[in-house]
């Protein structure tokens, strides 16, 4: 019996995919079975179209305990016998419809991805994407994704400490919330997410299941269109005082009794289905469920509900029989339901009950292989238009101070204090360097470490060149940890695009992939874990063809600090403190330099052009120079010049220092906004009480460098052009986004 095309594409399933179901599976498959197929073989759980691209990324390194994919989340040796688990994961989708919940259930879904590894969470960070501030609706997207997020990090009692946040049209409908979190554990402690050894029993910990979430994988698999509100029940409900308990409870299962169960596994995404059926494949084995076992918080649930369901606060734990009465005292002390709902098998099949009746069997490797596809990317026309744009012939800016002032209070680049002021970043008092800083930093208690953490990602240089822009990404996150004076150590990305289905989308793709995969080969910083983000277009004037977002790959770096006492900060120190600008000097100001900058889009009518480049070798030796300097004693500051170039971030350094900087004597060349305002990459600006030493050592290194000027003052000088009061820059840094956020369309 034919199916209706309306039913697959309600599970995101095409035509031909279900025709090979049908084929490899000899047989159709019942209404349970099918659901199963759509959660499993959708883009958000199948990987089906990036999984060929993401194998270029590196995934092996000195630090790195576990193989990409396999686990719950990356593992990284710090020493000691302590390791760091860490992963990034995307939300959006569900943002765009519910934005409090769907910031909420997304910082709750990545906790539990670190503390099913038996890693007690430590950090959290974000990485957000809205449109213009001008609209009333990205504000409302915006306040009520922050309050998710902080309300839900904050009830845990998981600090968040960083992030970063972008505005621009692109994601006006269609905003970008991917949540990261760091963990800590013993080597010998970690759990795996494997269902091994017939007759070992399928544990259900944690909240009762309700319907929502249903759907929730196909959903984020698909465009965002007029129609989205209705799939309002696909977002779900968050419980953050059930998910302390339940992480306090797993956290002391492995600490403790870890041998006691042979794995634990999160339930996400497709719920019940993809945890048992991910578990059963990574073992090679086979799982029996009854789902009449499964606690229940709404009447008349079906087979279907409880399998695809994505109700929040649940736990999938693979316990020895032996030790059953044991596991299930544990989370009974921690108020916490739990319940045996099925069994580990040995024939290779997910055998799913409703009491006495079969509802569902399928073969586990049919289920969890799902098919691949390698596209043909093409690079759009209008790109090329773009990268060969005439910035040259651009007026020079006329009024270098008004333009600073300008560039501070926008929303782009202005503080983010009113989004992590409603973030506790201090709970656990870990929090050694906490938000508004190049990266974090968190103390490894109990040792002299600590962790430096960041996420970056550029969308407006990713659409301008996306195989740069993939450089970049990586590049400025592991800068901003090198900033601190972290060893970067590995990363973790999550990478947010259009439809794949569409040439060009993929051609960005396949090409920010590639870069990246340049830049962790020549960084070595192997990416641990990630996450994939597809189909995020949408129609963003309510009618027309769907656009895609910005292609945004964003990386969440890990940099090691042996001594916490040897932490690098940001804003200058002192008076009398020489001002150095490490790596490519743009001083002499070539037009080049404004691609894709914040100068240019909000100086020059909203332009978005020119074609931004990296010297991918030059970025090495800047990075291996500043932590070889920051080891050695050298450095009293080191701020990373990124969004704004080099004007902003020494009056950011002033900033949050209070202190000012006397350079007018440094001379520009060229075009003074592409000097001032220009983003070049690889740029650190650096404060040192010994200028010699360090210069000398950067010449060493083959990184150019040149003396800007010394901390003086109350006033920002630089060059002749600028010459502002620290006072009212940071005014004009202060008051943007809350200025912002109060205008009226």
């Amino acid at each position: 019996m034919a199916i209706d095309q309306r039913a697959l594409d309600f599970i995101a399933l095409s035509r031909d995919e279900y025709e090979l179901i049908v084929a490899r599976l000899g047989r159709e498959p019942n209404e349970v079975e099918l659901g199963m197929f759509g959660a499993l073989w959708s883009e958000h759980c199948g990987y089906k179209n990036s999984r060929p691209l993401l194998r270029q990324l590196p995934g092996e390194g000195a630090y790195v305990l576990t193989k990409r994919g396999e686990e719950n989340a990356g593992a990284v040796d710090i020493g000691d016998g302590v390791c760091v688990v860490m992963k990034i994961e995307s939300h959006n989708h569900p943002s765009a419809i519910e934005p409090y919940e769907g910031a909420a259930t997304g910082v709750g879904g990545i906790v539990r991805d670190i503390f099913a590894m038996g890693a007690r969470p430590i950090a959290i960070l974000d990485s957000l994407r809205f449109g213009p501030l001008t609209g009333a609706r990205n504000r409302y997207l915006f306040q009520h994704v922050v309050g998710g997020i902080g309300g839900y990090g904050n009830c845990l009692g998981v600090p968040t400490v960083g992030g970063e946040v972008a505005f621009d049209e692109s994601y006006s409908g269609n905003p970008l919330v991917n949540a990261m979190c760091v963990g800590i554990a013993r080597i010998d402690k970690l759990q795996r997410s494997h269902a091994k050894g017939p007759g070992n029993l399928l544990m259900l910990v944690g909240a009762d299941t309700g319907r929502d979430g249903i759907h929730g994988a196909t959903f984020a698999s698909v465009e965002l269109d007029e129609k989205s509100e209705e799939r309002r029940p696909a977002v779900q409900v968050g419980n953050p005082f059930m998910e302390k308990l339940l992480m306090e409870a797993c956290v002391e299962l492995a600490e403790r009794h870890g041998d006691w169960i042979v794995g634990m596994q999160d339930l996400g995404a497709a719920g019940l289905t993809s945890a048992s059926v991910e578990c059963a494949a990574k073992a090679g084995t086979g799982i029996e469920i009854d789902v009449a076992q499964a606690p229940r918080r709404e009447d008349g649930m079906s087979a279907y509900d409880l399998m695809l369901s994505e109700s929040q606060e649940r736990m999938l734990v693979i316990v020895k029989p032996e030790h059953e009465v044991d596991v299930r005292a544990l989370f009974e002390r921690w108020e916490l339901h739990c319940v045996v709902i099925g069994v580990v098998t040995d024939d290779g099949r997910a055998t799913v009950r409703d009491g006495d009746r079969v509802v569902a069997q399928l073969p586990i490797e049919l289920l969890s292989d799902p098919p691949q596809y390698t596209r043909e990317g093409e690079k759009p026309s209008w790109l090329g238009e773009l990268q060969s744009y005439d910035l040259a012939a651009l007026p020079d800016t006329d009024d270098a101070n008004d333009a600073l002032l300008h560039l501070l209070a926008t929303p782009e680049i202005a503080s983010k204090r009113w989004i992590w002021r409603q973030y506790d970043h201090q709970v656990l008092t870990n929090t050694a360097v906490g938000p508004g800083s190049d990266a974090a930093v968190v103390r490894v208690k109990g040792t002299k470490r600590a962790l430096a953490l960041a996420t970056d990602g550029d969308g407006r240089m990713c659409y301008l060149d996306p195989y740069a822009g993939g450089v970049m990404a990586v590049a400025e996150a592991t800068r901003n940890v090198v900033c601190a004076g972290a060893q970067p150590i590995a990363v973790t990305d999550c990478l947010n695009f259009g439809n794949p289905e569409k040439p060009d989308v993929y051609y960005q793709m396949e090409q920010c992939i590639r870069g990246m995969a340049a830049a962790c080969e020549a960084l070595d910083t192997p990416v641990v874990s990630g996450n994939v983000s597809l189909y995020n277009e949408t129609s963003r004037d309510g009618g027309g063809s769907p656009q895609a977002i910005y292609p945004t790959p964003v990386v969440g770096a890990l940099g090691l600090i042996e001594d916490v006492e040897r932490i690098v900060p940001m804003a200058f120190r002192a008076e009398g403190d020489d001002v150095l600008l490490l790596g490519a000097s743009a001083l002499h100001g070539a037009a080049a330099a404004l691609a894709g900058s914040e100068y240019l889009k909000e100086l020059h009518g909203g332009l978005v052009a020119g074609r931004p480049s990296i010297d991918l070798d030059l970025e090495v030796r800047l990075q291996k120079l500043c932590l070889e300097a920051a080891r050695r004693g050298l450095l009293r500051s080191a701020h990373d010049t990124s969004r704004g170039g080099l004007a902003v971030t020494l009056a950011e350094c002033c900033i949050e220092s209070g202190l000012g900087l006397e350079a007018s004597g440094v001379g520009i060349e060229g075009r003074r906004d592409a000097a001032l305002f220009g983003e070049t990459p690889s740029r650190i600006v650096v404060s040192t009480s010994q200028p010699d030493e360090l210069t000398s050592l950067a010449r060493e290194r083959g990184v150019p460098v040149v003396s800007l000027g010394r901390v003086a003052g109350d006033r920002l000088t630089l060059g002749g052009e600028i010459d502002v009061a620290v006072a009212d820059l940071r005014e004009a840094y202060e008051e943007g986004l809350p200025r912002a956020l109060t205008a009226a369309d």
